[in-house]
């Protein structure tokens, strides 16, 4: 049970983070505040060394991890497009991003519930990731 609770919290941290740095460079380009784009790339860097953690661990599990799913990519691609279309202002930006933080902080709170024999390492891992979608969401209020 702990091995199997392990591997499904580590793929699902996985997705998170893959679609947190898939949202991060959708906005990226469009950023004007050097402060908003250098919180997101700080993110968005940390992130990416999360990854590196999460996929040395899939790798001795002997799993491949998960994507995120095609209809959330969609639907936050969509989202993303429509109210850039309106407004590619900063404070839409940081809107998207918020809400794409406090969804990130939902799921991989409700994962880390659900998946409670998971080894302690991957609930760190879970941890850390939730605390920078929390911390992301903080500091990028200014720009709101």
């Amino acid at each position: 049970m702990i091995e199997q609770d392990t591997i499904k919290l580590l793929r699902e941290c996985d997705a998170g983070v893959k679609m947190g740095v898939d949202s991060i460079d959708d906005v990226l380009d469009k950023v004007e505040s050097k402060g908003l784009k250098n919180y997101l790339e700080t993110c968005r860097n940390a992130h990416e060394t999360l990854d590196d953690e999460i996929q040395e661990l899939l790798i001795c599990y002997d799993d491949d991890g998960k994507e995120p799913s095609a209809v959330s990519k969609g639907m936050s691609w969509m989202k993303t497009n429509a109210k850039l279309m309106l407004d590619t202002s900063d404070a839409t930006i940081a809107d998207l991003m918020t809400d794409g933080c406090n969804m990130g902080v939902k799921s991989l709170s409700r994962y880390l519930n659900q998946y409670k024999a998971a080894d302690e390492q991957s609930k760190d891992i879970a941890k850390r990731l939730i605390n920078l979608e929390e911390r992301l969401a903080i500091d990028i209020r200014p720009y709101l």
